[in-house]
């Protein structure tokens, strides 16, 4: 293996740093050869992170906190900072759906008084690598195989499963990755995560160690895989229109950012690498601190202008912000720089008004394509001896970016610190923080995704490594495959089996409280009760829900009590898979004609089979009976005002997992 100019390469698993965790250099030609290569390798649209949506937003400081960093949104209670979020799936190109299971980007770009800092992340707190020089490996090995163009915004094939299968490391974030997290129900029910390890420093150059979080005010909520892949053919726009239609009714979604702040000591006392971006510190070993508060206020005007054009980047900090020795963020902060060049076409990319800062901007950077700036003076170099205009800026060393003064010691080697090598406790610990009904869905997605897997090698493979995950985990997908368990693969660390559970990595302990925010889809007919139907509909309105109505057609209906309602939706296009609970408000009538229709059975069954909580009207049983659906406790009678009140209650709880389902 060679660079691009034939150069032999001893090494490519590792990036060149200094001593065993110091940071990455930039006389590794290496490294920026195959980087290089690899962020110009697509135009126009991103290698990754193709498929996104944008909104305009507002951060809001709820705990000053000075005395951490000098970071200008954190200074004083109350303050408030102009933001733009973008959220995305990785895999996908832009034309892909929007429920692919895959990781979401979260990315937020903040424009201080002090510069544009850029919080880019995922929902997600690992990844699937611990040094950048393998990030080209793993995209080439998830997108579509070269020889036959698929599949596309999918990780269940071949290549991606024979690389992360002869990458240990990539275990932990597997289990994320084949959790529900990967399948969101929407962008405002998910949480999003720095990853990295990065450094707060305050005023007196006095720094932590700081993790992020966005913890979603609207409660956490996925889907089950069926459900996904009916509504990518139902709607494929499913979490863009969702999120759009939220901001623009008023229904503005919001995330606390919160913090967890250590010191050198704290990490040292941990049992993995803080730098290691597979590892996590567990909420109950160290709290979040909430310190602000994200509202998406404002929909994007131009997709392209805005959402395409946006600019991320790990290395856009301000004072008061610096990084960790993390390889992995060391690698992006000069990935995401290069980037930009290749996909906006110029330098001056920041000069675009989605990624221009909202403060001055004065440096002696100068011409180049797409220049719109009208530089001014004489002055194009410093030092200078000129005055005035023609003097031009200089830096201020009072008040401007001061990076953490550390030593750095150690040869250079390109290795893998011997703190990085515990590759399965961590997500063995992730596993047993399931519930009975999350861990059930990681093993049919480990069981889907291996059965798609040409090369038995490869199936065996990963089922060694997930023995060292869990011994029920690895026989169950090996059950649901027919295989034989192989021998658990050699571990480089022993997995520790006494890491506690942590509940907050579960999605179903960390729900909504109520069904605001979500959406009842109420099937109605000519000749339903519009005593009812006014009933459910205002209670779920009253409740903060959005309500929506299916007919047999899109034309108006006739309701018994007198008067029309015009449908949102037929019930060909109306599947229940949109909605996050259903009520079944037909006459007798029209549930006898529904009963003929394919799509009205499958409204029911599906709801029935995604565990959703079902409303049914005195008249629906021909309809239920047509669909094999046998009601359960999860279906509540309506008849009345107080029965939907009932309803809109138990709706908080989202599904009724208790249902037995065939799979």
């Amino acid at each position: 293996m060679t660079t691009a100019t034939g150069a032999p390469l001893g090494d490519g698993q590792n990036s060149l740093k200094v001593g065993e965790r110091g940071p990455t250099l930039l006389e590794d030609f290496a490294f920026r050869d195959k980087m290089f290569h690899f962020d110009h390798e697509r135009i126009p649209e991103r290698v990754v992170h193709a498929r996104g949506y944008s909104a305009h937003a507002t951060l809001e400081c709820l705990d000053a906190i000075p005395d951490l960093t000098r970071a200008a949104p954190f200074q004083r209670k109350g303050k408030k900072t102009e933001a733009f979020v973008r959220f995305s799936t990785v895999a996908g190109n832009l034309g892909s759906p929007d429920l692919a299971r895959d990781v979401r980007g979260f990315a937020v770009k903040m424009y201080t008084e002090e510069g544009n800092w850029d919080l880019v992340g995922n929902n997600i707190p690992v990844f699937f690598i611990q040094d950048a020089m393998k990030f080209p490996d793993l995209v080439h090995a998830v997108k579509e195989e070269q020889d036959r163009g698929w599949p596309q915004a999918a990780s269940a094939h071949d290549t991606f499963w024979d690389f992360v299968s002869l990458m240990p490391e990539s275990t932990h974030m597997l289990m994320w990755a084949m959790s529900d997290r990967a399948i969101p129900r929407s962008f405002r029910f998910m949480e999003g995560f720095g990853v990295h390890t990065y450094r707060f420093v305050n005023a007196d150059g006095d720094d932590t160690f700081v993790k992020f979080h966005w913890k979603p005010r609207q409660g956490l909520q996925s889907v089950v895989w069926n459900e996904a892949l009916k509504i990518n053919g139902a709607d494929p726009d499913f979490h863009r229109r969702d999120l759009h239609a939220a901001i623009d009714s008023g229904d503005l979604p919001q995330w606390d950012l919160g913090v967890q702040v250590f010191d050198e000591a704290f990490a040292d006392e941990l049992d993995f690498d803080v730098l290691d971006a597979t590892k996590i510190i567990p909420e109950e070993v160290l709290p979040v601190r909430i310190i602000a508060r994200l509202t998406l206020d404002r929909n994007v005007d131009n997709m392209f202008a805005e959402n395409e054009q946006v600019a991320f980047g790990t290395h856009n900090v301000i004072p008061g912000i610096d990084f960790s020795n993390d390889p992995l963020l060391q690698g992006r902060n000069f990935s995401y720089l290069d980037t930009q060049l290749k996909r906006l076409g110029s330098t001056n990319f920041t000069q675009l008004p989605v990624n221009a800062p909202r403060c001055p901007v004065m440096h002696f950077q100068r011409d180049g394509h797409m220049q719109t700036d009208p530089q001014i003076g004489r002055g194009t170099y410093e030092p200078n001896s000129l005055a005035g205009e023609d003097r031009g800026p200089r830096a201020d060393v009072v008040h401007g970016y001061q990076s953490v003064v550390r030593e750095e010691a150690g040869p250079t080697r390109r290795l893998r610190a011997e703190s990085f090598a515990d590759h399965y406790s961590q997500a063995r610990q992730f596993f047993l923080s399931q519930t009975e009904v999350e861990q059930g869905h990681i093993i049919d997605a480990f069981s889907f995704e291996l059965a798609k897997v040409e090369d038995p090698r490869i199936r065996t493979r990963m089922l060694g490594n997930l023995r060292n995950v869990h011994e029920d985990l690895a026989q169950a997908v090996a059950d649901k495959l027919a295989m034989p368990l192989p021998e658990a693969s050699e571990a480089a660390v022993p997995t520790r089996t006494d890491l506690p559970e942590s509940p907050a990595l579960s999605i179903l302990r960390n729900g909504p409280e109520s069904f605001a925010g979500r959406k009842l889809g109420v099937l109605v007919t000519n000749g339903s009760d519009k005593a009812v139907v006014a009933a459910v509909t205002s209670a779920f309105e009253d409740a903060g829900a959005v309500v929506e109505h299916i007919a047999p057609a899109i034309g108006p209906v006739k309701l018994k009590g007198g008067g029309t309602l015009t449908p949102d939706h037929a019930i060909d296009g109306g599947p229940s898979v949109l909605f996050d609970a259903v009520a079944l408000l037909p006459s007798a009538d029209g549930a006898a004609d529904l009963a003929t229709r394919a799509s009205a059975q499958d409204f029911v069954s599906d709801a029935f089979a995604h565990h959703k909580l079902v409303g049914v009207g005195a008249d629906a049983g021909a309809l239920l009976a047509a669909a094999g659906v046998e009601p359960d406790d999860g279906f509540l009678d309506l008849a009345s005002s107080d029965d939907a009140k009932v309803f809109v209650a138990r709706c908080a709880s989202l599904r009724h997992w208790e249902r037995a389902v065939r799979a």
